[in-house]
């Protein structure tokens, strides 16, 4: 089966620069047989980032992009505390760059209104926006989004492409959570690779809004993949869920940059 990874990153790669890092990247996923990566966030992260440090964090990204347009796409690192700076930072990555993508982290919660600005922005680009999301039984961190903060979040821009990430976390609940918001997919990545996962978000959302991601250097390619290709769902889910439904989705900004997909 053909497979996109969705969520990968730099840290936690062996590597000096980028350009190691992403190699290491590939030649691991090469083993597992994967084609495409989606890569956000540099090789130091920071939960809180300034302007100067997510622009940082954003070239180390293009850098390690810049030899492997065949096999990684880019999402661009934003900190809603800053929107303005965001903005320009959405139009140098995805508008007059290569990027396909948006990634927000715990800066902000996503039902916060500050993030409302980014959201249109990345729609009327075609960009994907990628929201992580997680329920903590310790208590999130300060600006860390529950899935039920992305459910808010889609509510109010329903026509962008919000994939509510690590299913969050709490996937029992997760799925749940935003199974009323039609236009939200879930990613896989990131967990413990637990029975059952795939099997829920197949039952309550359909296989179409289910999305392989790793997690990468933070998980390993296999047990993540371990949750798709070892679930109790037909095959047919399984093509959808590792390549077929990440593809449709950026389907549109592939088009519109002329990118092979």
């Amino acid at each position: 089966m053909e497979i996109w990874d969705l969520h990968g990153h730099l840290s936690g790669v062996p590597g000096r620069t980028p350009d190691e890092r992403m190699a290491q990247l590939i030649a691991f996923a090469d083993r597992l047989g994967i084609a495409r990566i989606c890569v956000y966030m540099g090789m130091t992260w920071s939960y809180d980032p300034a302007p100067d440090d997510f622009r940082k964090q954003n070239d180390e990204v293009l850098q390690a992009l810049s030899h492997w347009a065949d096999r990684a796409f880019g999402f661009v690192y934003v900190n809603p505390k800053h929107v303005e700076a965001s903005l320009a930072e959405l139009d140098r990555c995805v508008r007059d760059g290569p990027m396909v993508g948006v990634k927000l982290w715990v800066a902000r919660r996503a039902n916060a209104p500050e993030v409302d600005a980014i959201v249109r922005r990345a729609t009327e680009l075609k960009a994907v926006v990628f929201q992580h999301s997680w329920i903590k039984i310790t208590g999130n961190l300060p600006g860390e989004s529950t899935p039920m903060d992305v459910a808010s979040l889609a509510a109010r821009h329903p026509d962008a492409a919000i994939i509510c990430g690590h299913t969050g976390g709490d996937w029992e609940q997760g799925v749940r959570a935003v199974r009323a918001q039609s236009h939200v997919a879930v990613d896989l990545g990131g967990g413990d690779p637990v029975a059952g996962i795939t099997e829920s978000a197949v039952r309550e959302l359909g296989a179409e809004r289910v999305i392989y991601g790793s997690d990468v250097g933070g998980r390993s390619f296999a047990s993540q993949l371990a949750k798709v290709i070892g679930a109790d769902v037909a095959e047919d889910a399984k093509r959808l869920i590792l390549a077929g439904n990440l593809k449709r989705l950026l389907a549109p900004i592939l088009e519109a940059k002329g990118l092979s997909g």
